[in-house]
């Protein structure tokens, strides 16, 4: 497994670039999303991938961040989603707002990213939801903020995984939210929580 390559960026399109590193030149297809940041042609970048091998191509997928990759890994494990049409959902959309909309099962949010029918928005929320949460790959993790319907929501679903009933795992995350001085992160209030359960 090719983890990142780091490197001089020797060519730079939308849809790929090329690293050269060590003498080597690496062609790396990337989401709109790493190409609006990962530098310019000519400067040093560090680009975290994903080696993806078929009967007959291999692929290196590149992005902007561990995030990224870790959602791209995500999206191409669910069925029906290929590592292009993971590409198109990354380039259409955030990291951020993405996990969001998969934790607030928003169908018509993700029916709005090019090439994401409705089916296939419920197939996403069904295989990623959970993973999504137990991965921590949202914003909000690490001292980065989160919306309070998605903090809520994760820290419901922590907990209804730990093996509490929904209802009352609802009751005591927004009892411990109502009751909390400032912001809390997701493992501050699920450990909250745990005292009104």
């Amino acid at each position: 497994m090719i983890s990142y390559v780091r490197g001089t960026l020797v060519e730079k399109t939308p849809a790929r670039i090329i690293v050269e590193s060590g003498g080597v030149g690496y062609e790396i297809l990337v989401p709109l999303s790493s190409y609006d940041v990962i530098g310019d042609v000519g400067s040093e970048v560090k680009v975290y991938t994903h080696f993806h091998v078929r009967e007959d191509s291999h692929t290196l997928f590149g992005f902007a961040t561990p995030e990224e990759r870790k959602l791209f890994q995500m999206l191409i494990s669910v069925s029906g989603i290929g590592p292009r049409s993971a590409l198109t959902i990354l380039s259409g959309v955030s990291v951020k707002d993405f996990c969001e909309a998969i934790a607030g099962e928003q169908v018509d949010f993700l029916t709005a990213i090019s090439g994401v029918g409705r089916k296939t928005a419920q197939r996403l929320i069904v295989e990623l939801k959970n993973r999504i949460a137990e991965e921590r790959v949202r914003i909000g993790v690490g001292g980065r903020k989160v919306g309070r319907q998605t903090l809520i929501s994760e820290a419901v679903q922590a907990l209804v995984s730990l093996g509490f009933p929904r209802a009352s795992a609802r009751r005591a995350v927004e009892k411990c939210m109502s009751e909390a001085d400032g912001e809390l992160d997701v493992e501050e209030l699920i450990r909250g929580a745990l005292r009104y359960t």
